[in-house]
């Protein structure tokens, strides 16, 4: 079992940054494709970042150039740093960690960005 603690969310001014964290409580990251996924009001669920144990990014288009996602292996820490938000980021975001090969997912609790205009 592997719990995924976000921090970071909160109300920012359009244009502002923010940057989430999630804390695994123990280190599944060369096993594991990381990502941040969000979800609004009377919306589904969506994909913005995902991160592969060798490293590859991948972007939703309505942030890329905009959002980066990383991982701290020391810290058990992946990180999703957001510049140039807009009232559209506005969500709960959430953490996952995915092994698709042995069918294995975990999520988070997620944490809310509001983005005022």
């Amino acid at each position: 079992q592997v719990q995924l603690v976000e921090s970071g969310g909160g109300l920012v001014q359009a244009g502002g940054s923010l940057r989430l964290s999630c804390t695994a409580s123990r280190n599944i990251f060369s096993r594991y494709v990381m990502g941040w996924y969000r979800q609004a009001p009377g919306k589904q669920r969506e994909s913005v970042a995902v991160i592969s144990s060798g490293g590859t990014t991948n972007y939703a288009d309505s942030v890329k150039g905009r959002f980066t996602i990383s991982i701290d292996n020391a810290k058990n820490t992946v990180y999703l740093q957001m510049n140039s938000l807009k009232p559209e980021d506005t969500s709960v975001y959430y953490c996952n960690a995915a092994n698709r090969v042995v069918g294995y997912e975990y999520w988070g609790q997620g944490t809310q960005v509001t983005v005022s205009s």
